[in-house]
């Protein structure tokens, strides 16, 4: 089992709308050995093919969890406070640098529209962390990318 098995760490996408995203990301979470966890509703069909063009021919190896919502995550899963991290473009919490990622971190991303609801963020804006742009022409950036850079950041004790 790989350092990052052992550490437990998962990547939730909550309501992905760009099915090239989830294929990436979930390439990413093969690569680290890492659990995607992927909450309804989508902007497309999991068995879309370009979901899996994206996630290459590793798609069949992601571990892959689903859930019908937020309640239906919580209710199941059970996440500690202290286990949830928020990635947000105005993260209030600081940047992904900051936290000491515990090893059964859960690493959340919202939607690429619009990202995570307000209801899911309420009370948690402690939790919720951003990148940092240093340039003023740049809103955001593309979730596949963001997640990538944040799962590497919060896996880093872990790879050494």
């Amino acid at each position: 089992m790989s350092d990052a098995a052992k550490a437990g760490m998962k990547v939730v996408l909550v309501a992905p709308e760009i099915p090239g995203n989830t294929g990436t990301i979930g390439r990413t979470c093969v690569a680290l050995d890492l659990e995607l966890i992927l909450i309804r509703p989508y902007g497309f069909d999991i068995s879309d093919k370009s979901v899996r063009r994206a996630g290459l021919d590793y798609w069949q190896h992601v571990r892959l969890s689903e859930y019908d919502d937020w309640a239906a995550f919580l209710a199941a899963r059970s996440p500690r406070r202290d286990q949830l991290f928020f990635f947000e473009d105005d993260g209030a919490g600081g940047t992904v640098y900051d936290p000491d990622y515990p090893p059964d971190a859960y690493l959340v991303f919202g939607r690429e529209t619009k990202g995570l609801s307000p209801e899911i963020l309420s009370g948690m804006e402690d939790r919720c962390f951003r990148l940092p742009m240093r340039s003023p022409h740049i809103r955001s950036l593309n979730l596949a990318n963001a997640a990538t850079a944040v799962i590497y950041q919060a896996m880093a004790a872990y790879l050494r």
